[in-house]
């Protein structure tokens, strides 16, 4: 697979350009965070129908009553994963826990259904890796060979015919991003990698954890996951296939006082020299959801919030031998909804930029 940033197959929306292609769309698993997300989102994409959202403790009740900033944008109400009419749809997006979407798999690939997990089933290649990190064993392995990896500033061209999405997590794709000229360049020590990340509360789900309680998390920061994190085997998985050969990486993960966003710091040691800034200018020249800044800026959470945009800068301190690489992005779009939707427009041919141009909200 060649690694090397694709310039000419981006189709972007121009003025008054919609597809008049309609997409039957079907959510399970629609009431958490990164599914009212693929809500909003798709809500006001122009080729998006959204035929059916499950959730089993809140079927038959209005999307909108329990999402009131749906109203008048989604009218149906949710059902039951058991009797909504999914093997109808073009693409079912699961948002759900680990373990549910590779039950469902066979059954609507089977139905010609296009399926794209934002969860971790069809993430790993090894089945074995992924029992080891999701302590279960994987209930459809002969499906990880033909699953797509979802990162499109990596895989589009695979994208585009895949029928099985994995999507990125969200420190993965940060951290992927950040690396990834570095490493395709071979430019940076690959043995000794260092991510140091930052993610706001609304990245451990919608669900009641003391932990991520507003007194609990608020005015404080911590480490977490640093003897060893789920998305480590990830991250590590997709720079081996950029770098061509074997990946050291410390990841270290932190939580801050947030609700959305990821920052990572990224370190890398130089081993050839090169104009750096250049380097990651020309790498993601014409890519539309990843923005290289200036030298010398510090991008910040809040300037990605609410948009399917990673912004990127890199810095060499004191002109010493260690980059230093910022990446950030909203963990609930680029690092989720917004990305499964930049991957469902690839594989329908659509406008990649369908329904993704929001602007970050400010302040």
């Amino acid at each position: 697979m060649t690694t090397a940033n694709t310039k000419t197959d981006i189709r972007r929306a121009e003025p008054g350009d919609a597809s008049g292609r309609r997409l039957r769309i079907g959510i399970v698993g629609g009431t958490g965070y990164t599914g009212v997300e693929l809500l909003r989102l798709l809500a006001a994409h122009p080729n998006a129908d959204l035929k059916a959202i499950t959730s089993r403790k809140e079927a038959g009740m209005p999307v909108a009553e329990m999402f009131p900033s749906l109203r008048g944008r989604v009218g149906i109400a949710f059902s039951d994963p058991a009797s909504a009419a999914l093997t109808e749809c073009d693409v079912v997006f699961f948002a759900t826990p680990h373990g549910v979407a590779m039950d469902a798999a066979p059954g609507l690939l089977e139905a010609g259904v296009r399926l794209i997990d934002l969860a971790a089933d069809f993430r790993l290649r090894d089945p074995a890796e992924f029992e080891r990190w999701y302590k279960m064993p994987h209930a459809c392995p002969a499906l990880l060979e033909e699953a797509v990896y979802g990162l499109p500033e990596v895989n589009r061209a695979a994208i585009r015919s895949a029928r099985i999405i994995g999507l990125p997590g969200c420190y993965p794709t940060s951290v992927q991003l950040g690396y990834k000229p570095l490493l395709a360049a071979g430019l940076v020590d690959p043995l000794h990698l260092i991510a140091d990340c930052k993610s706001g509360v609304s990245g451990a789900g919608r669900k009641a954890e003391v932990g991520t309680l507003f007194s609990e998390a608020s005015d404080s920061l911590k480490a977490y996951g640093v003897s060893g994190h789920r998305h480590h085997p990830e991250i590590v998985q997709g720079l081996r296939r950029v770098a061509g050969g074997d990946v050291g990486l410390v990841f270290t993960p932190h939580l801050t006082p947030m609700i959305r966003g990821i920052h990572s710091t990224l370190y890398a040691r130089i081993t050839k020299e090169a104009d750096f800034q250049q380097l990651f200018e020309d790498h993601y020249r014409g890519e539309p959801f990843v923005d290289v800044m200036p030298a010398g800026s510090m991008p910040d959470t809040r300037s990605v919030r609410g948009a399917n945009t990673c912004r990127i800068a890199v810095h060499r301190p004191q002109g010493g031998d260690t980059l230093t690489v910022l990446s950030v992005i909203d963990n609930l779009v680029k690092g989720a909804a917004g990305q499964a939707v930049q991957n469902m427009n690839l594989m329908f041919d659509l406008p990649e930029d369908a329904g993704l141009t929001q602007i970050a909200l400010l302040p």
